[in-house]
């Protein structure tokens, strides 16, 4: 890697108090762990990885096929699988303090209240992960399944008792299955959210015309990839608007110039999940590729992008 030199662009950014190194994310669930791409590419090169989301208990997710391409992205309904909390505090933890260059995110999500906020507390008293994102897009199973993220008294009660255990910041994950972006990110901030990311993936169905069946083993999954990515901008947008806390975009982020559409609808840093099943290094591609594009473009700070639309 070659040294900065003057000219070279601040490709810092700060969320919620914590410095990156550039405003490149690697998005839950496309990652890993962040350990599984460490010799495949630069962490050094990116600001933070989030890992696959956590639960109280392990998960083994959805049957299979739970993951299809569609013409312009893909959909999946993994279902959330992972090792859950302890393991990952025991066994992923241990080897994340070791990795040298990108923060760690951890991705919380449950069934319930209760569910996440057990899982924050179990990761407090661990060292090594330096924020929460809170993935708001389960159902509330104790609730009647109404899906938190897309009820605004749902959001607020979670954020509101998830804030208050959680000893590190708090970055609530927004659904976009929602009539509006900006007053469930609104919500999330009047309950304490430290920041929000937006947006996850949209809720679709796709058939197999042949078998006459759903595609996927759930029948509907989330869409993903290109194909949403100019809804995602406007509804990051929105929600900037609407907020005076971070925003932290995504939605079919491919390249550099994907990146900096959503610095200039208002997010602070961008994550890129899809085109890492594409290429495993596109996350630090896209690092790398929007440094050059503020070198090439006069920017001398990454951070003076954010919220630049001209309307």
């Amino acid at each position: 890697m070659s040294a900065k030199t003057e000219s070279d662009p601040d490709m810092r950014v700060t969320l919620c108090g914590v410095e990156l190194a550039s405003p490149v994310i690697a998005a839950s669930g496309t990652f890993g762990y962040g350990l599984e791409f460490d010799e495949i590419l630069s962490l050094e090169r990116i600001g933070a990885f989030v890992t696959k989301g956590l639960s109280r208990e392990p998960m083994v997710g959805n049957a299979a096929p739970r993951i299809i391409e569609t013409s312009s992205g893909m959909i999946n309904a993994i279902g959330l699988q992972n090792v859950g909390v302890a393991n990952f505090v025991e066994g992923k933890l241990p080897k994340i303090r070791k990795l040298k260059g990108a923060k760690c995110i951890a991705n919380v999500f449950g069934y319930s209240v209760g569910d996440c906020v057990a899982v924050i507390e179990h990761l407090n008293e661990a060292e090594g992960v330096a924020m929460y994102e809170l993935n708001a897009s389960c159902p509330n199973t104790k609730h009647g399944g109404m899906v938190f993220g897309t009820n605004a008294a749902e959001l607020s009660d979670l954020v509101r008792q998830c804030r208050n255990v959680a000893q590190r910041p708090l970055m609530v994950k927004l659904s976009p299955n929602v009539t509006s972006i900006a007053e469930m990110a609104k919500a999330a901030e009047d309950s304490g959210a430290d920041a929000v990311s937006l947006v996850n993936t949209f809720v679709s169905l796709a058939i197999d015309i042949n078998t006459r069946r759903p595609r996927i083993a759930n029948v509907t999954g989330g869409l993903s990839g290109p194909a949403i990515k100019p809804i995602a901008v406007r509804m990051v947008w929105e929600a900037a608007k609407a907020v005076s806390i971070p925003v932290v975009g995504l939605g079919g982020i491919l390249c550099a110039e994907d990146a900096v559409e959503f610095l200039l609808a208002g997010a602070t840093a961008i994550q890129v999940g899809t085109a890492s099943y594409a290429d495993p290094r596109a996350v630090e591609n896209i690092a790398v590729g929007l440094k050059k594009w503020c070198d090439n473009n006069g920017v001398a700070k990454v951070s003076s992008l954010t919220g630049g639309l001209v309307v």
